[in-house]
């Protein structure tokens, strides 16, 4: 890694193994506007938005320049300005600048950097034909002319999914990103986990918004609206509101969906311990069997959709169990049915998720009976958030109230579900024989946590050594699952998730770094550490329920196949 000291605008700046100038010119102070520069992604240096000027007047991009010891540049130049401002004037000349009906209005980078640098008339006509919306995906819509080529989306699609489902396709002026042959979404093997809406710096890719939808139930008096909450959204939604990341505002959050005249409201955790207990009596009763190894995980949609239509021969290996929203969602209908009848109105429900692909699985079919779905509406954080400003409601000036009973209630392995190596950490609390607290300690130190590609650990149960496997990424679940082909790679059981860091991540949550996700992370082992119990099986509820179910009717209700007939 390179050390030595650059000079810039006059002051002298130490840079000790930083990849390229630009993270040196942040670190001393100065906020170099970007439009393709992605932390997590490879260098792409096309937007030249971040271009300085050396001492001998050259310019060039800082995210694609190297830092060496000596050099001099400029970062505001009035040279720089210029280009920059021409820069954006292009960029908004090819730009459909119709933002104050924009999804992205107030949280577009393009609108951000336009006012920042004092953008107020563009002299170039937009000459484009107009080109058609996709909105065939159930997670998210794509809209070619808000687009401004920065290629953030093509980059994460390949480098972080390997899915490749978009691309730069045409030359020149009639370039655009898109799927190949001019394909909607709907017709790929898109698996709509939305990073590409996560990263996109204007409104050319944005989740599906149901808002309508919702705000339609709420006010039916023939509905009843009940709502679901995932761990991850407590740690991420009042970040809208000036609460710092990772901060549980579960109880303030109750408080606000009651206020905007939602009925009841449960915690998804309560559906987590409930597949953590049906989860990890599969398991053992897989180990008992001799296999079918590796037991995956199935609590993310898009992981679900990624092996049906890359690798099918794998749908028998993940777990019959369903998603902790899926299964509160088949409770919740078993349970409200006699209500329904008795009273004549109908239960809608709606969950809140971190996750884009949850609208996706709520519309599958496995998960639709008597025509109608389980989960009748799914709102990601920002939605959410949207409608909570739209009330006027100020998150962080509320009092509290917590959860409804009965399935408000969950354990504090619930609570590590939201990050990666939560779902396969909350199964070994189940499965191990210790449960004192130092084996609890054992357990959260032996590396099923954090964001690596992909991170492995051993444990013993009984005489048995089981190898377990945390995913993160599916282009690195497609090198998992070759390793395991090639025979170089075995696992008793494997979780994965599809967004970096696991739900904090989910592209349905306000925009982030890794740092952000971090402290989501952080802020539901907190909630972990402070929970009444930290084991599934520890949830009184969760025992009920499935004693007064009945092994049959326990199957029933809360797995599923993903394998056809």
């Amino acid at each position: 890694m390179a050390k030595g000291f650059m000079i810039i605008d006059g002051q002298r700046v130490a840079f000790d193994g930083e990849k390229n100038v630009l993270s040196v010119v942040r670190k001393a102070g100065i906020e170099m506007p970007t439009f393709c520069y992605h932390s997590d992604l490879s260098t792409y240096g096309a937007c030249r938005m971040c271009i300085v000027e050396d001492e001998r007047g050259k310019i060039d991009a800082a995210c694609s320049m190297e830092p060496r010891d000596g050099m001099v540049i400029k970062t505001n130049s009035m040279r720089l300005l210029k280009h920059r401002r021409t820069i954006l004037e292009l960029l908004l000349a090819s730009h459909d600048c119709n933002c104050t009906t924009c999804e992205k209005s107030g949280n577009c980078r393009l609108q951000e950097l336009a006012q920042q640098f004092g953008v107020r008339r563009v002299r170039f006509n937009d000459t484009r034909e107009r080109m058609e919306i996709d909105d065939s995906s159930p997670a998210v819509v794509r809209d070619p002319n808000k687009c401004i080529l920065c290629g953030d989306c093509v980059r994460v699609c390949e480098e972080m999914q390997g899915m490749n489902i978009i691309d730069f396709v045409g030359r020149g002026a009639r370039m655009q990103v898109a799927p190949a042959f001019d394909r909607r979404l709907s017709e790929t093997k898109c698996v709509s986990c939305g990073q590409c809406a996560a990263v996109c710096t204007t409104g050319a890719i944005t989740v599906r918004n149901q808002i309508g939808e919702a705000w339609d139930a709420i006010h039916d008096p023939k509905k009843r609206v009940v709502i679901q909450i995932a761990p991850a959204v407590r740690v991420a939604v009042g970040e809208a509101f000036g609460i710092p990341a990772g901060q549980n505002v579960l109880d303030k959050f109750v408080t606000a969906l009651k206020l905007i005249g939602v009925d009841e409201v449960y915690d998804t955790i309560f559906g987590a311990d409930l597949t953590t207990v049906s989860e990890a009596e599969e398991f053992k009763a897989r180990l008992a069997a001799g296999g079918p190894f590796p037991m995956f995980t199935s609590c993310c949609p898009a992981w679900v959709k990624y092996l049906e239509m890359e690798n099918p021969d794998y749908l028998k290996n993940i777990s019959t169990c369903k998603s902790p929203m899926e299964m509160f969602a088949a409770v919740l209908r078993d349970k409200y049915a006699a209500k329904d009848a008795a009273d004549g109105r109908r239960t809608y429900h709606i969950a809140i998720m971190p996750c884009t692909a949850k609208k996706m699985e709520a519309a599958r079919e496995e998960f639709v009976h008597d025509g109608m779905p389980d989960v009748d509406l799914v709102l990601t954080t920002r939605e959410i958030i949207d409608m909570l400003r739209e009330t006027g409601i100020q998150l962080d000036q509320l009092e509290l109230e917590s959860p409804d009973l009965p399935f408000g209630l969950g354990s504090g392995a619930a609570m590590i579900y939201g990050a990666t190596g939560g779902v396969a950490e909350a199964v070994v609390r189940h499965c191990v024989p210790d449960k004192s607290k130092n084996a609890l300690r054992e357990i959260e130190f032996m590396g099923l946590r954090g964001d690596g590609a992909i991170k492995e650990a051993t444990l013993h149960l009984g005489d048995q050594e089981i190898k377990l496997a945390i995913v993160n990424g599916l282009v690195n679940a497609r090198k998992l699952l070759r390793d395991i082909d090639e025979g170089t790679a075995f696992y008793h059981l494997v979780e994965v998730m599809t967004c970096q860091g696991g739900c904090v991540g989910g592209a349905g949550q306000p925009q982030s770094l890794r740092a952000t996700k971090h402290e989501r992370r952080d802020g539901l082992a907190a909630a972990d550490h402070s929970a009444t119990f930290k084991r599934a099986e520890r949830n009184p509820m969760v025992m009920d329920l499935l004693s007064e179910m009945g092994e049959k009717k326990a199957h029933e209700l809360l797995h599923v196949s993903y394998v056809k007939d």
